[in-house]
């Protein structure tokens, strides 16, 4: 008995020695593995699971003498969630470092935070510059899934707008404009990819906006649909028909070029551009339309130049209101076959391009919007009166190319017209400058006429003057030009140009031109320079000229007056070699 009472108490005694040993548990119970795997949190503010691999290892490993710190509220959230989570700040440094790795496995793309590395993906834990781990850790976890599940599909996550998977590359960025390989037809993709037509010619070019298509012997416009597409160049090919809704893909275009092709107006369904109410500027030029198509009201350029057009109706422009230029040279138009209310409903057009026709006199009805009227290559013969009175905003006229004479203009034609300033009658039949000419005139070009005589004060009711008069390959002679041809522009000229005439002598009224810079009278018969024709000796003061042109005349240069153009700050700037005779 004795001896059981004994071993009883050597035990009671070693028993309480090994309690009174024992280290102190920490207050606070480490949580389960299971804990930290994924579960399937539905409340808001249930934590992010913390990744094993990114925090050193299982939860099991952590020591249960090193308790996690909060992580500071100014650091906040660690990783951007997935649309439609929320979840709570990671915790621990060690969290905060996972982070920071994080994002480098990550890249920085769309949405990267600041001061995050933008280099090529590498694991975490790895220092800059140093290889991967051939298998990335999972930096973040949907909790809507398992983690055997994620770590077998490679977690992937949002990073901004876009997403990207772990361990993998960014495909390459396609550029702006993409040359189809020489010799294979394949399917056009845009740079966003997604074909936008079964095939290309090789020779195409392709952009963002444009596709350009020219000279590839191309039959038909390919079947496009594309919203983005805003120029199609379709230029030197052999088109022969837009059917109804060939342009339905491409509602936004806003520029167009079917210019030297083969449509006719057979082949051009009346609403083939019905549905481009954004088009801009349309090209047609070098086809065989014989009327205007229906054209959409947003149409701001239209060029119709080397078709066959006969005639123009007053609905050959409805509703085009707002275009600006209209080019329609090299038709088959007349004065017969251009009714006088066509241009009746082009309120806002400035320019108008009429050469090459088989006008006989300016077309009437012109609209009153209109700056610049070319009519260059007619059969013109008269400009009556009254043809352009409404044209009040008319500043450029030419009527080059013709067949005016000075007594077949009217003296009210033109006079009145307050803002015409530049005038081109060149190539046609006048024999003498012509009287009455525009107030506001500042540019006269007369070359290839037939002017004999330049009369004494056309000029002088020009105000301000003329700055520029072109009078050259005509049939002037010494007499036809006096002290009083030039009376009005003594300060306003600035460029004479008398070459290619018969001039004996250098014409006189040249010292009254104080304002001149150019003068040529070149390929003349003058003879001499007299003293004082270009230079005035009686007055200390230098000349405005800077290009004086007497080559191809008959003089003999030791004969020159040594003073004769002592007013000429330049020597370069007086040319009188070579002379005709000389070698």
């Amino acid at each position: 008995m004795k001896l059981v009472l004994l071993l009883a108490l050597f035990l009671w005694v070693q028993l309480g020695g090994a309690r009174r040993g024992a280290p102190k548990m920490p207050s606070k119970v480490l949580s389960p593995p299971s804990a930290l795997g994924p579960k399937n949190h539905s409340s808001p503010s249930a934590p992010l699971p913390e990744d094993p691999v990114l925090i050193g290892g299982p939860p099991e490993q952590l020591s249960a003498q090193d308790p996690a710190p909060q992580l500071s509220p100014t650091e906040g959230p660690s990783w951007r969630k997935a649309k439609g989570h929320r979840g709570a700040p990671e915790r621990g440094k060690v969290a905060q470092e996972a982070r920071q790795d994080g994002a480098e496995v990550l890249g920085t793309r769309r949405g990267s935070l600041p001061g995050e590395e933008t280099g090529p993906p590498r694991a975490a834990g790895t220092a800059p510059g140093a290889k991967a781990r051939s298998e990335p850790p999972a930096t973040a976890r949907n909790s809507s899934h398992s983690a055997g599940a994620a770590q077998d599909a490679g977690v992937s996550r949002r990073a901004g707008k876009g997403q990207q998977v772990l361990g993998k590359q960014p495909p390459p960025r396609r550029s702006n404009a993409t040359r189809l390989e020489a010799g294979r037809t394949r399917p056009a993709v845009r740079p966003e990819g997604g074909p936008i037509m079964p095939s290309l010619p090789t020779a195409c070019l392709l952009s963002d906006s444009a596709i350009a298509c020219g000279n590839v012997h191309m039959k038909q416009v390919p079947a496009l649909s594309d919203p983005g597409l805003k120029m199609l160049y379709l230029a030197d090919n052999e088109i022969s028909r837009l059917p109804r809704g060939v342009f339905a893909g491409l509602p936004n275009l806003e520029w167009v070029d079917l210019s030297k092709n083969q449509l006719d107006s057979g082949g051009l369904h009346p609403e083939a551009f019905q549905n481009l109410t954004k088009l801009k500027r349309l090209n047609l030029d070098g086809n065989q339309l014989t009327r205007i198509p229906a054209l959409p009201p947003s149409l701001l350029e239209l060029k119709v130049n080397d078709n066959g057009l006969e005639s123009l109706q007053s609905d050959s422009f409805r509703g085009l209101s707002k275009l600006l230029t209209l080019e329609l040279e090299g038709d088959e138009l007349h004065d017969g076959n251009v009714i006088p209310t066509s241009f009746k409903p082009l309120r806002s057009l400035i320019y108008l391009r009429l050469d090459r026709n088989r006008f006989r006199a300016i077309p009437s009805g012109l609209p009153p919007s209109l700056q610049e009227l070319h009519l260059d290559s007619n059969r013109i013969e008269e400009v009556r009166e009254g043809l352009l009175n409404k044209t009040l905003d008319l500043s450029v006229l030419v009527l080059s190319n013709n067949k005016l004479q000075e007594d077949r203009i009217a003296p009210r034609a033109w006079i009145d017209l307050p803002k015409l300033e530049s005038l081109d009658l060149s190539y046609n039949r006048l024999v003498h400058v012509p009287s009455f000419l525009p107030r506001r005139l500042r540019q006269l070009t007369l070359h290839h006429n037939r002017i004999e005589r330049v009369p004494g004060y056309v000029f002088a009711h020009l105000r301000p003057g003329l700055e520029s008069l072109h009078l050259s390959h005509n049939r002037l002679r010494a007499e036809g030009v006096h002290a009083a041809s030039f009376a009005g522009l003594g300060r306003s000229l600035a460029e004479l140009l008398l070459d290619h005439n018969q001039l004996q002598a250098v014409p006189r009224g040249l010292l009254g031109l104080k304002g001149l810079q150019v003068l040529r009278l070149s390929h003349n018969l003058i003879r001499q320079v007299p003293l004082n024709s270009v230079c005035d000796t009686r007055v200390a003061e230098d000349s405005s000229l800077v290009s004086m042109r007497l080559e191809q005349n008959l003089i003999d240069p030791r004969r020159i007056p040594p003073t004769a153009f002592s007013c000429i700050r330049a020597y370069h700037s007086v040319v009188l070699h070579p002379q005709r005779g000389q070698a």
